[in-house]
Order: C-alpha cells, then sequence, then structure tokens
C-alpha cells in the first residue's frame, strides 16, 4: 500500500471510529409492499455531516482533489443495506446492496460504484460495513448523490450460490436490478426523490462491470435512467487481451484472478476439462478453493506464480488456436466488452504500474473507441502514473467523482 493511502487511511479510521462508536444505531427494517424489485430496506447507520467533513478535510492533507469534494458537502448521510429480486439462469434470485442517501429533502441524481474483485462473504458492501473505501463511498452522498453499491451475486442475500465472476449476463442484470431497486426505495421515501440521472464508476471488476452496464444502457433506449457519464477504472475490458499477456508472462502476481475466471466459467456450463488448462496439483484445488471464506492472499498461496507450472504447455502454446480450447476462447470472448461507441461521457483511468491488469487493455479500449468515432473530448484516457493497482483505487474514485460533480455543477 502506498504511502498516502496508508496515511489517509489512518486519518480516516479515527474518524470511522467516532461515528461508528457513537451513531450505530440498531437496524431498522422499512416495510417494503407493491414492489417488482424491493424486497426490504433495513437502516445500518447515519454518518452525520460533522464527520463527513472531518474526514475529506483530513484526506485534503495527503490528495489536495478532496477538497474541492469539501466544498460541495450539503448533508449527512444515511445507510441502508436493500435486498431486491434479479434473476440468474432464468430463476428469480434475491440480490443486495447498499443505498446511502442525504439525509436532507432534495432531488437528487443516482451514482453507481461497482467495487473490485472479492472472494469472502464477509468483504461484501452490504455486510463489511466497516470497510473503509465503502464508508469513503458513502460519504459522497453528502455531495448531492444517492450512491448504490451492489454486492453481485455470490454474496449478501445470495451468498449462497456461486459469484458468477466477469460474467457479463448476470453482472448487468444484477446491476440494473439495483437501480431499479433504488427507485422503488426513493419512492418510499417522503421528501427525496430522484431526478433520473445515472453516474457510473468502478474500479477493476468494478471497472469492467461499469463498462458492461454502460454499454448495455446505451442499447437500452428504454432504460428508465439518464446515464450522464462513465468513470472506468482499471478493468480487465478484453479479456482475450488480458489471457495474451498473462501467458507471456514468466510470474503474474494474481493467479487467483485466473483461477476465479475459469471456476466461475466451470459453473457457467464451460466443459473443457479443467486439467487440460491448469496443472496439478492446481487444477484439483481450483473447483474447491472459492468457497467464500478465503481471502484472494490466502488463494495466491495455493497457487503458483509461475506461468508455466500455473498453466499446462499445451494451453500455453495453443489457447487461442486449439479446438480443444475453442470453448474457453468463446466465453473470454462473450465475456468481454462489446463493440461500441459511447455516446456519453466516459473516462478510463488506469495505473501505469499496473501489474495485475495491464494498461494496455485500457489503452487499446480507448483507442476502440476513438477509431469508432468517438470525440477525444467526450471519451478521456486518464494514465495514474507510477500508480500499481492498488495504489490507483483512491486516486481514481476520487478523480471519478470530481469530475461527476463538475458535470453536476455545471463546470463542464
Amino acid at each position: 500500500m502506498n504511502k498516502k493511502l496508508f496515511q489517509f487511511l489512518f486519518y480516516f479510521s479515527l474518524v470511522a471510529f467516532i461515528f461508528v462508536s457513537c451513531d450505530k444505531m440498531d437496524d431498522v427494517e422499512t416495510p417494503v409492499n407493491g414492489n417488482e424489485y424491493l424486497v426490504e430496506a433495513e437502516f445500518q447507520f447515519a454518518i452525520p455531516k460533522t464527520v463527513i467533513d472531518f474526514t475529506i478535510a483530513a484526506g485534503s492533507l495527503e490528495y489536495p482533489q478532496l477538497s474541492e469534494i469539501g466544498d460541495l458537502i450539503q448533508s449527512g448521510v444515511e445507510v441502508y443495506k436493500i435486498t431486491y429480486q434479479t434473476t440468474f439462469d432464468g430463476e428469480t434470485v434475491n440480490a443486495s446492496g447498499v443505498v446511502a442517501i442525504p439525509d436532507v429533502d432534495g432531488v437528487y441524481p443516482v451514482l453507481s460504484y461497482q467495487n473490485g474483485t472479492n472472494t469472502e462473504h464477509s468483504k461484501a458492501p452490504s455486510v463489511d460495513s466497516d470497510n473503509q473505501l465503502f464508508q469513503i463511498l458513502e460519504m459522497m452522498g453528502s455531495t448531492g448523490f444517492i450512491i448504490s453499491l451492489p454486492d453481485y451475486l455470490g454474496f449478501g442475500e445470495s451468498d449462497d450460490m456461486f459469484h458468477p465472476y466477469l460474467h457479463r449476463e448476470s453482472t448487468v442484470q444484477t446491476v440494473t436490478d439495483m437501480l431499479e431497486a433504488v427507485r422503488e426505495f426513493i419512492d418510499d421515501e417522503d421528501d427525496i426523490s430522484l431526478s433520473n440521472d445515472l453516474y457510473l464508476t468502478g474500479y477493476s471488476q468494478g471497472g469492467w462491470s461499469t463498462m458492461q452496464v454502460q454499454q448495455a444502457i446505451e442499447a437500452n433506449a428504454a432504460f428508465p435512467y439518464n446515464l450522464k457519464a462513465s468513470a472506468c477504472s482499471a478493468g480487465p475490458y478484453n479479456l482475450t487481451t488480458l489471457n495474451e499477456y498473462v501467458v507471456g508472462l514468466e510470474e503474474y502476481p494474481q493467479p487467483y484472478f485466473l483461477a476465479y475466471i475459469f471456476n466461475s466459467y466451470l459453473q457457467l456450463n464451460l466443459t473443457t476439462p479443467i486439467n487440460t488448462v491448469f496443472q496439478e496439483p492446481y487444477a484439483d484445488r481450483i473447483t474447491t478453493m472459492f468457497n467464500g471464506n478465503t481471502s484472494g492472499a490466502d488463494l495466491n498461496a495455493e497457487l503458483t506464480t509461475t506461468i508455466a507450472d500455473l498453466f499446462t504447455p499445451e494451453y500455453l502454446a495453443g489457447w487461442n488456436t486449439e479446438v480443444n480450447y475453442a470453448e474457453v476462447l468463446s466465453m473470454l470472448e462473450e465475456n468481454s466488452v462489446p463493440l461500441f461507441v459511447p455516446t456519453v461521457p466516459t473516462m478510463l483511468m488506469h495505473g501505469t504500474a499496473d501489474t495485475y491488469v495491464p494498461p494496455i487493455v485500457a489503452e487499446e479500449k480507448y483507442a476502440e473507441f476513438i477509431a469508432g468515432g468517438a470525440s477525444p473530448n467526450q471519451v478521456i484516457y486518464v494514465p495514474l502514473e507510477g500508480l500499481d493497482h492498488t495504489g490507483g483505487i483512491l486516486p481514481a474514485g476520487v478523480a471519478s467523482i470530481v469530475w461527476f460533480l463538475e458535470m453536476e455543477n455545471g463546470a463542464m
């Protein structure tokens, strides 16, 4: 973790202790009747404006961009867990997420944040109420947004099923159905209403999820929200590009990412035998290691960072040419972001020192957008100089919020 991020989180942890200790309340369930999506809303806690002011001021010492946010704080926030209905594989599933709303009456746009790769049930947004990143995002409701943080399938209310990791169809369905549930939740509030404007952002898996949702919304003229802008950071938008990058390495620091993808696709009916892709003993481990209780670091310890030991020689030599791997290649292509040209302002951010998801994935997508006719004034690529995958999380998040606020306040 870089020094600035550590210092900011140190300041934040002091403030978080204050508000969690003083403002945590008994859960209050909000009865929900007659809705198509929303099943239940459960109050979690409130964050007073004074705490948000202090947190942003402390963080501004290391991240001056936060001062722009500090000037626009209007209120405290109330944080809820919501349960809603979505569909997966033709069946109705209860999913969940977090909604943070300003505690001042008004008409507000929605900001949906899609979180990064997670393997632990205890780390889902609706479960991990002490998570510092999620609390910072919830606080951003104080600047005039309704914040939506989906758990994804396999977490929260749906943690009895596997997580369909980097699966386009279910991700889009889960995120957009939560946005429908947020609409129903706000309709039940007396003095808070929606402007219908929507902003999308996310990092890593969340950057990929954000772009997938953006493409789907832009292709659906009937979607009830007015998408205003999208900020996608460090996402593996093209999974074949990511795979080509990885198999060309000697060492890859996050092998559990690769195992997570393959385990997900196996449960999504991929029939390619796992031991034709991964070598033993890893092939045998992968199908049981994603149990919702094991961290990414511990999963990595069960694998190897040496690519020649992780994958079979046959896969390394023929993953994109041999018929035995045609189904794997097809799954990677189907779950990459489809070709499209954004019609709303779109920002891509990526750390130049990212070794988990290489910057070439974002550079390739940006070039594709421009070649398709997007204006460089509308589609922006921002390299995060010198930042690795972890170090880019907070700077990308801050930049996204500041950019959205500039649009909301007419500065663009």
